[in-house]
C-alpha cells in the first residue's frame, strides 16, 4: 500500500474519530460511510460481516473494527494506522472536554450540549438499523427477518442473553448444513 494510501485510511478514521460522538455504537455509521460508500474498500455484506463478528468478540468496536479494516486496506501498517487515527481524537478530545466539563459542568449551555448529542446519535443509530432491515429483507424476506428480530429482541431485552450469545448462536446456526441435507448426508452414511 503506499504512503497515499496510508494517508486516506489515516484521514478516514480520523474523521471518523472527530465525528464518533457517543462512543463506539455511534461511530458504526460513520465507518460504514467512509469504507463502503466513499471509499468502497468493502461492500455491504462485507461490512455486515465484520459488524456481526467485532460485536461478539471482547472489546470495544472503536478499535476492533478500524483495526481489522486497516488490516485488510494496508496490511499491518494500515491496522495500527487506522486504530492510532481513530483513538488518537477521543484521547486528546477527553482530556480537554473532561477538563472542561469538570471546571464549568454546571453551566446550563455546557449541560445542553451534552443533552443536545443524544438525538442525533439515536438517528444514526435508526438509520443504521433501518439499512441491515432492509438487507436482511432482501436476503431473507419479511417475515423470516422480523421473526429473527424479535426472537434476538426477546432474547436479548426480556431475558437478559448478551447480544454477543445471540449473534454467535446465529453466526454458528450459519454455518451448520441446511437440514434437507443433513438428511441427505446421514441416508447416504446408511
Amino acid at each position: 500500500m503506499t504512503a497515499s494510501q496510508q494517508g486516506k485510511l489515516f484521514f478516514s478514521f480520523l474523521r471518523i474519530g472527530l465525528l464518533g460522538f457517543g462512543g463506539g455504537p455511534s461511530m458504526i455509521p460513520l465507518v460504514h460511510q467512509e469504507v463502503v460508500k466513499r471509499h468502497a474498500w468493502m461492500k455491504d455484506e462485507e461490512f455486515a460481516d465484520v459488524l456481526a463478528i467485532a460485536n461478539t468478540l471482547p472489546g470495544p468496536i472503536a478499535t476492533k473494527m478500524p483495526g481489522y479494516i486497516g488490516f485488510r486496506v494496508g496490511g499491518t501498517l494500515g491496522c495500527i494506522n487506522a486504530v492510532v487515527a481513530v483513538i488518537l481524537p477521543m484521547i486528546v478530545a477527553m482530556i480537554l472536554l473532561l477538563g472542561l466539563f469538570s471546571r464549568h459542568r454546571d453551566v446550563a449551555w455546557i449541560h445542553g450540549m451534552s443533552q443536545g448529542m443524544v438525538p442525533v446519535v439515536m438517528v444514526m443509530m435508526g438509520q443504521l438499523a433501518w439499512d441491515f432491515l432492509n438487507k436482511s429483507r432482501l436476503a431473507l424476506g419479511w417475515a423470516v427477518s422480523l421473526a429473527m428480530a424479535a426472537v434476538a429482541g426477546a432474547l436479548i431485552y426480556w431475558l437478559g442473553v448478551h447480544p454477543g450469545l445471540v449473534i454467535g448462536a446465529l453466526l454458528v446456526a450459519a454455518m451448520l448444513p441446511p437440514l434437507t441435507k443433513r438428511k441427505s448426508v446421514e441416508e447416504a452414511a446408511q
